[in-house]
């Protein structure tokens, strides 16, 4: 189809591909026995289908989206072979992410207007949140915009020393406090600096605890209150990261987020060392909130603005 257009350079192309390495062949696996021995997308086959969607962690609410979509095509054109099916369904889900109007940049990039632009990124932890901010600091640095830190992880000694480590190794400045302190105190001094650096971004890393959603929420609402007393409009980006090894888990972290705060975008972690980034497509769609990021490796480089159009034709190349 048209919009397969390509964007990447050819080395960001060649990571993507090798990080979505597991979940393709895995999908692909499990296809191709789906369509054994018949030569016609029937009934059966479409049965199979929706369990291999399933089982690859696209979710259910998703899969139902696409085979419906497929059983349109099968009804109109009659006959559909099972050798079509790949590129229809590369198209339909194409279509898909088409329609939660995100997945269209290639490069790191701020909306204009807005300085110091304010990220709040939010995530449990374990999910790779302080990589992410680090990743995200060195590639808005590359890009020649100035970058401050804030610390507001203020419940763990660890996520502050990790944050410091990206610090130093990014070379920008961080603002934090002991451990203990209050975050939003953390955030208010966050922006107040970068206000008179002259700062482009701030990026603030938050706890990541859900167990108990109401402190969650009320903290989050403190912080973001707090930082609107030096920005009236901060944040401008509530960044959710989840790890997509973790596949149906990921959504129910989402959900659970979504709930305690008002999430506007998306870092999908970890697709390289798992077979479930089919998790990438379901939550995209399910939550109608934009996937800006993916990680597909260890390094740097290998956090990845998402672009859906690289994304499906990776996944079905």
């Amino acid at each position: 189809m048209s919009f397969f257009k390509k964007i990447f350079s050819s080395e960001k192309k060649e990571t993507l591909d090798k990080g979505l390495e597991k979940s393709k062949s895995s999908f692909f696996g499990k296809l191709s026995k789906a369509v054994a021995g018949k030569s016609k997308v029937d009934d059966e086959v479409l049965d199979n289908l929706e369990e291999v969607l399933v089982t690859s962690d696209v979710g259910v609410n998703t899969t139902l989206k696409i085979i419906e979509r497929i059983e349109e095509r099968v009804s109109k054109d009659k006959y559909l072979g099972t050798d079509e099916l790949n590129q229809i369904l590369r198209e339909e889900i194409a279509g898909l992410l088409s329609e939660t109007n995100s997945g269209e940049e290639s490069e790191f990039t701020i909306p204009e207007g807005k300085k110091p632009y304010v990220m709040m990124v939010v995530g449990v932890n374990g999910v790779g949140k302080t990589t992410t901010i680090g990743k995200l600091a060195s590639q808005f640095k590359k890009q020649g915009l100035n970058v401050v830190l804030g610390a507001a992880d203020t419940f763990r000694a660890a996520a502050i020393d990790q944050l410091q480590v990206w610090a130093d190794r990014v070379d920008v400045p961080i603002v934090k406090q002991s451990m203990g302190s209050d975050p939003a105190s953390v955030a208010f001094d966050t922006l107040k600096s970068a206000v008179t650096q002259n700062a482009d971004v701030v990026i603030i890393d938050t706890a990541g605890r859900l167990h108990n959603k109401v402190n969650l929420m009320n903290e989050l609402t403190k912080v973001k209150r707090v930082m609107q007393k030096v920005v009236d409009d901060a944040p401008h980006d509530v960044l959710l990261v989840l790890d997509g090894s973790t596949g149906q888990n990921a959504f129910e972290q989402a959900k659970q987020f979504t709930a305690a705060t008002e999430v506007t975008s998306l870092a999908v972690t970890k697709l390289d060392g798992t077979a479930k980034g089919g998790v990438v497509i379901g939550i995209s769609d399910q939550f109608q909130i934009p996937v800006k990021y993916i990680g597909v490796g260890e390094g740097v480089d290998d956090l990845q603005v998402f672009n859906k159009y690289e994304f499906v034709d990776s996944f079905f190349k």
